[in-house]
Parts: C-alpha cells; sequence; structure tokens
C-alpha cells in the first residue's frame, strides 16, 4: 500500500466515523446533524457516483456504505426537521427538502461534466467547501451544539484533510492539479474545517460550564424556538 492508498483508506474510516456520529447524535437529541444543502450534495455524489457513472473497486463499495448512511441522515431529517422549521407547515418542509435534493444532485453532475470531464473529484472537493461553510452556519443559526459535536467536526475535518492528501498524490501527472482551483478548495476547505471545530469546542465549553438562567445565545431566536425541542405539529 502505497502512501496515496493509506490516506484515501484514512480519509474512508474517517468518514465513515462522521456518518456514524451524526446518526448517532441526532437519534439521541431528535434532530439531524447535517445542513440540508449538504446533504442533497452529498446524496447527489454519492447516487451519481454508484449507480450512474459508477467507479470500481474498493471505492465504489465505499459509496455504496456513505449512500446508506446518507438515506438513514434523510430519515431523520423528515422525522425531526419540520420542529427546525416552525415557520412551515410539513408539506411546505417535504418540499423544500426534495427541491434541494434535486438541486444537489443536479449541481454536482454539472460541476462534474464542466470541470472533471464526467469524473468526481472538482464534484467531491467544491461541495466539500460548502459543507464545511454550511456546518458553521448550522452552529450559528442554532446557538448550541444540538445535532453537533467536536468529535464530529474532528471527524470531518481529518478525513477531508486525508482526502486532499490523497489526491493531491494522486493527480500529481494530471494537468489540472497544477491550476488554482484545486489548491483553493482543499486550503479553503481546511480552514474552514478547522474553524469550525475551534467553534464547536468553544460552544461545547460553553454549555458545559453555563447555568441554565444563561444559555450560550448566538441566535436568541432559535435558541428559544429549539430548546424544547417540541413535536411537530
Amino acid at each position: 500500500m502505497d502512501l496515496a492508498d493509506a490516506l484515501s483508506l484514512g480519509s474512508g474510516l474517517a468518514w465513515t466515523a462522521t456518518y456514524l456520529l451524526i446518526i448517532l447524535t441526532g437519534w439521541r437529541e431528535r434532530t439531524y446533524g447535517m445542513p440540508l444543502a449538504a446533504l442533497g450534495a452529498n446524496l447527489g455524489w454519492e447516487f451519481l457516483f454508484s449507480f450512474v457513472r459508477p467507479g470500481d473497486g474498493m471505492q465504489l463499495v465505499v459509496n455504496y456504505v456513505w449512500f446508506g448512511f446518507d438515506v438513514v441522515i434523510l430519515g431523520l431529517v423528515v422525522a425531526y426537521g419540520p420542529r427546525e422549521f416552525r415557520f412551515l407547515p410539513r408539506w411546505g418542509f417535504l418540499g423544500m427538502l426534495a427541491s434541494v435534493l434535486v438541486m444537489g444532485y443536479l449541481g454536482v453532475d454539472l460541476v462534474s461534466r464542466q470541470f472533471d470531464h464526467g469524473l468526481a473529484t472538482f464534484a467531491a472537493f467544491g461541495q466539500n467547501l460548502m459543507m464545511s461553510g454550511l456546518f458553521l452556519s448550522m452552529l450559528v443559526a442554532r446557538g448550541s451544539t444540538r445535532g453537533q459535536s467536536v468529535w464530529i467536526a474532528l471527524a470531518k475535518g481529518v478525513g477531508t484533510g486525508l482526502a486532499s492528501g490523497a489526491c493531491w498524490i494522486w493527480a500529481q501527472d494530471e494537468p489540472w492539479r497544477h491550476g488554482p482551483l484545486l489548491p483553493y478548495l482543499m486550503i479553503t476547505t481546511a480552514v474552514l474545517d478547522l474553524a469550525y471545530l475551534v467553534a464547536v469546542y468553544a460552544v461545547a465549553r460553553r454549555e458545559a460550564g453555563g447555568s441554565a438562567s444563561a444559555p450560550l445565545r448566538l441566535n436568541p431566536a432559535a435558541r428559544s424556538e429549539t430548546s424544547r425541542v417540541p413535536e411537530p405539529a
């Protein structure tokens, strides 16, 4: 096993841990832990490169496994998502979710066709950059670590970082590797992942050391609406 294969294996394990932690945390706290647009892009990528333009070897098996995990996360979104969007009726939330899934698939497919000749690299790292920003935004919007954790942030950051290293080695003879886009996607994603890890850690420490009378309020409206986790209407 060469270095690129070892990094790729480590990335697969870290991302598998990320999915499992998101599922377990969401199930325990009766919410979902992946932003909706990120879930749409993830499901689109995994469906596309598992069933529409499948690869081969171990990566295809991993894609199948990850797609299964994302389907479970989608189930948590359907079950608990409406309480995060209390201003929408349930049918409105489900319509929005369906739109996000369709747009996620189309976006991944078009990026793949235009920038990567139908392959997965730019679509993968582009959506990773988007996901990293969305996870940070979700933390701010919720005003708490509900559905999130330091371990999720750490596993996600490690998984993407190792994938960047593996891709950089594997694609060293590809002409597009030497352009500015791929390094930009890798570096900015790493910066956002680090910011998310630091932010989750800071919020978790505040929650652990705070009192019920002085909760963290990054977004007071979101916090007051969701802190009691009411049953959906």
